[in-house]
């Protein structure tokens, strides 16, 4: 299994694939936790994405 590219939870921190690789690990850490929100852990990535809204969106610095 390869992993594409990994995001966080931003509710516990956990680490997951994103849906381009096989296991869908982030997306199927929402569906068994309900938790909302995760971001792109990629250098030069800085967005975050709401499950439950279907929205990426940016933190201002």
């Amino acid at each position: 299994m390869q992993w594409v590219h990994l995001r966080m939870c931003q509710s516990c921190g956990h680490i997951g694939c994103c849906d381009n690789s096989e296991g869908k690990h982030a997306t199927a850490h929402h569906a068994e936790t309900g938790h909302p929100v995760i971001r792109s852990v990629e250098r030069g990535e800085d967005w975050s994405w709401c499950y439950e809204d279907e929205a990426m969106f940016r933190l201002a610095r």
